[in-house]
């Protein structure tokens, strides 16, 4: 089993960060051929989500419809003012599994791996665990 460490720069307050590359390049690290791959986030305003990369319409309305439904109240008490960010994060979860098969991810054909950002711009990191069948 092997862990790879990934380092990201987001540059809006929120948005969809496409990161095959790293799921990817640690999966031909690894040289696993058949097995999962876990990509998790360590942050509590951000996440990490499988969706579509086709259509740059679909990260637009993704970031509008989490806006609408956590709109950043300044009503909330946490003092860094973020918690839209940390509801956002909760919401979308952590990580997400993939499973490797013939050295490849499988994704279906409109699908990517997005960083999500909530409470940018900030340095990120992110994690690739690949298991071996």
């Amino acid at each position: 089993m092997s862990v790879y460490k990934f380092e990201l720069q987001t540059s809006q307050k929120q948005a969809f960060v496409n990161i095959d590359e790293f799921l990817f390049e640690a999966i031909r690290e690894s040289g696993v051929k058949s097995g999962l791959a876990v990509v998790y986030c360590p942050h509590t305003t951000a996440a990490v989500t499988i969706n579509e990369n086709a259509d740059p319409d679909v990260k637009r309305d993704l970031n509008k419809g989490l806006d609408d439904t956590f709109p950043n109240h300044d009503y909330y008490v946490h003092f860094e003012g973020n918690s839209d960010g940390h509801m956002k994060s909760s919401v979308i979860g952590a990580s997400e599994t993939v499973i490797i098969d013939d050295g490849e991810p499988i994704l279906g054909r409109w699908q990517s791996v997005f960083f999500v950002e909530a409470d940018g711009p900030r340095s990120r990191q992110v994690y690739v665990k690949i298991m071996a069948d």
